[in-house]
């Protein structure tokens, strides 16, 4: 036997743990949780295909194969979204409530999903091509306006108000709501329930001081 030899019986070396195979809706899923976040990081247009499969660790025609491309997974997110956040506001929306606490209710259920569906809230802020074909953020707040005016046109008419100007002031106060949280995704300062509390002080109060035939001072 050669001087340097070695008798020791050679090991295998270890395999590596093989993955666990997704299924087709976990993978499904996983694109989409990867998709959402790109998306709202980089947006539509700066976000390929490619960056979703490199970040998914999948092969391109792994998200070709769920969605047909990024125009899909996009429309598949921005749907979501819409239903998610349509839940929320709807919900709040309850005409059995006071219409202060339905405000109160309107302005912290935005702010909570703002809160915790931060990227989802980015891309539904976003315009896209693919966004103005399925439902955008401001389609959505003109349905949650709808749903107000009918409210507001309840109060008016026990307050001997003309009716007819609910639709414009509908469109106003969720305008007010939306508009606020789109600021408030970015200054997350101060507090949301502050936020909430100050946007029911100016519109309620506003409302409450309401005049019957208002005029600008200078014609």
């Amino acid at each position: 036997m050669p001087e340097h030899e070695s008798s020791a019986p050679l090991r295998p070396r270890p395999r590596r743990a093989a993955r666990a195979r997704m299924t087709a809706r976990e993978r499904r899923e996983q694109l989409l949780d990867v998709g959402r976040a790109l998306f709202a990081e980089r947006g539509f247009e700066a976000t390929s295909v490619e960056e979703i499969a490199a970040r998914a660790d999948v092969s391109k025609p792994v998200v070709y194969e769920h969605f047909g491309g990024k125009e899909g997974m996009y429309a598949v997110i921005v749907d979501r979204e819409v239903e998610r956040l349509t839940v929320v506001l709807t919900t709040a929306l309850a005409p059995t409530r006071h219409p202060k606490v339905i405000v109160e209710s309107a302005a912290l259920a935005l702010l909570d999903y703002i809160e915790s569906n931060t990227d989802g809230f980015r891309i539904l802020v976003r315009d896209s091509p693919v966004a103005q074909a399925t439902g955008t953020f401001s389609s959505l707040i003109g349905d949650v306006a709808t749903q107000v005016e009918h409210l507001l046109a309840d109060q008016f008419s026990s307050r001997g108000l003309e009716t007819d100007a609910a639709p414009m002031y509908a469109q106003m106060l969720v305008g007010m709501i939306a508009l606020t949280g789109q600021w408030w995704l970015e200054a997350r300062s101060p507090d949301k329930r502050e936020v909430a509390a100050h946007l029911v002080n100016l519109a309620w109060n506003g409302l409450g001081q309401l005049q019957p035939g208002p005029t600008l001072h200078n014609r």
